[in-house]
């Protein structure tokens, strides 16, 4: 339709598809004939977003993964740089996913397109050097983390934090009866909540060590000195979502890699895969979650958890010496403080992940206290105004006056050269 707002959104990630489901729906409320294209996954596309390339096609995690990926990532760059050029949008907003995006946003500032930046990569960790290129090529970053606005301020660049869209989140409304039936489970028994990560080579490094832990945590005879044995007399279930943009195909292949990984345990534990992540954080007792988006639902809900997380050696040798944060955990850097536990790597292993997820699961000081701090960590992620409905209301600000000169006839654009 002629004079329609085109707006590019790039999010390749299954938290970034998330924010810009909701950020479609806010933009729509503010221009109704809005058009959506660029990168996105089946959510997106469900309300009307147009792909040019689909998030699971490019979603790929590490360092050595995405040097693997490259000639495949960058066929679909290719696309998305195509597509920008021939449909000139009036604004892009690209949500975290830096390897794709710092370069999209060049592009789209040489085509003289508005780039909002929404969920901030995290250049305060490592690749300090890639702020350069949000110097020169985005108009506003709009972070959901409080402290990454100093970041930005301090290095020049326009800078908002609007808070995080999770914590405007109600909590789950599904009773514990009925996602016990929805989800075949036995609403009686102890969950312990497995999220093992969004991709399927994170989840395929991450969930061999938590099966395992699970098996030590169930019920069995107990043995001298083995840390398998701190919930003997209870019945445990353990929970474990699968994330959407998750293809059939990957979904087929972890199941049967967690029917493997469960059938070679001597005490076979019960995982029950789900499809609601946050049901499971609402609802289970404790979790032992992969670093990532989950570590804050897990906060926001208020589930006490322990944070693991395991990648490839390679990927890990450049991480560390790289990587200059105090912590892993998002709510830890958050709260400035180790406030729950974090067992990467080498760390991660069954009985440290039993021996840290003990006390949450069966001392009421320990939860209590861990409760108390996420709490805090939750109101810091809280503004007064809607995290998503602030950057609708910015890119709607920042794309008009392109749009207003879009529409001029090239005489009028000619008239007002000075």
């Amino acid at each position: 339709m002629q004079g329609s707002p085109k707006i590019f959104i790039s999010a390749g990630e299954a938290s970034g598809e998330h924010y810009g489901t909701l950020l479609i729906e806010a933009l729509r409320k503010l221009e109704p004939d809005a058009e959506f294209f660029g990168l996105g996954g089946r959510r997106m596309e469900a309300i009307g977003f147009r792909p040019i390339v689909r998030a699971e096609d490019v979603a790929v995690m590490g360092i050595t993964e995405v040097v693997r990926h490259m000639p495949r990532i960058y066929r679909e760059y290719r696309r998305l740089r195509s597509s920008i050029a021939a449909e000139k949008p009036d604004a892009a907003v690209l949500i975290d996913f830096p390897d794709v995006n710092l370069s999209l946003a060049r592009h789209l500032k040489r085509q003289g397109v508005p780039v909002i930046y929404f969920v901030s990569p995290q250049l305060w960790a490592w690749k300090k050097y890639r702020i350069r290129s949000v110097q020169r090529y985005v108009d506003r970053m709009l972070t959901i983390f409080p402290f990454e606005e100093r970041f930005y301020h301090d290095h020049g660049v326009e800078a908002e934090f609007v808070g995080h869209p999770l914590a405007e989140l109600e909590p789950p409304r599904v009773s514990r009866e009925e996602f016990a039936r929805q989800a075949g489970l036995d609403a009686s028994k102890t969950w312990v909540g497995l999220l093992p990560g969004s991709r399927g080579k994170e989840i395929r490094l991450n969930l061999p060590e938590m099966v395992r832990a699970a098996a030590l945590l169930c019920p069995t005879t107990p043995k001298p000195g083995v840390a398998g044995t701190p919930l003997l007399g209870q019945e445990v279930e353990f929970l474990m979502p699968l994330a959407p943009t998750l293809t059939g195909p990957q979904r087929d292949h972890i199941r049967a890699l967690l029917s493997e990984l469960v059938g070679a345990e001597s005490n076979p534990p019960r995982i029950v895969v789900v499809e609601d992540a946050r049901a499971v954080l609402h609802h289970a007792r404790a979790s032992i979650v992969a670093s990532g988006t989950a570590t804050v639902e897990a906060a926001l809900i208020g589930n006490p958890f322990i944070v693991v997380y395991r990648i490839s050696p390679l990927s890990y040798a450049v991480a560390k010496r790289v990587v200059d944060v105090p912590h892993v955990a998002m709510v830890n850097l958050i709260a400035g403080k180790r406030i729950v536990p974090e067992l990467i790597q080498g760390d991660f292993t069954a009985d440290h992940v039993v021996s840290h997820l003990r006390p949450l699961l069966n001392n009421d000081d320990a939860r209590a206290r861990m409760r108390a701090n996420l709490r805090q960590v939750g109101e810091m992620l809280r503004s007064d105004q809607s995290a998503v409905g602030r950057v609708a209301q910015i890119t709607s600000e920042l794309m008009r006056p392109r749009m207003m000169r879009q529409r001029l006839t090239p005489e009028e654009r000619q008239s007002q050269v000075p």
